[in-house]
């Protein structure tokens, strides 16, 4: 088991927060003494404080500025896809 206090801020990580639960894709935007902001992106981006102590049951991988970079292009096409409109 391992908890948030081991991820660094201004990094993607790939998570399974618990032992059930699907993989999400989060990343740390701020770090304080004893809390992190957090982004995590579900369907729509979901900001939030996690405790450093909060537990997360597997942290499955740091992603590389590489793999970041790839990820960005698939999820801002799939965002505006939803935001365009019809000219009628």
């Amino acid at each position: 088991m391992y908890s948030y206090a081991l991820l660094e801020s201004g990094c993607y990580y790939l998570i399974q927060e618990k032992e059930e639960s699907p993989v999400s894709l989060i990343k740390v935007t701020v770090d304080t003494d004893y809390c992190l902001y957090v982004t995590n992106y579900a369907e729509v981006p979901v900001l939030e404080w996690k405790k450093k102590t909060d537990p997360i049951f597997d942290i499955l991988e740091l992603l590389s500025d590489d793999k970041v970079k790839e990820w960005e292009s698939v999820y801002n096409d799939n965002q505006d896809a939803y935001y365009e409109e019809d000219d009628d």
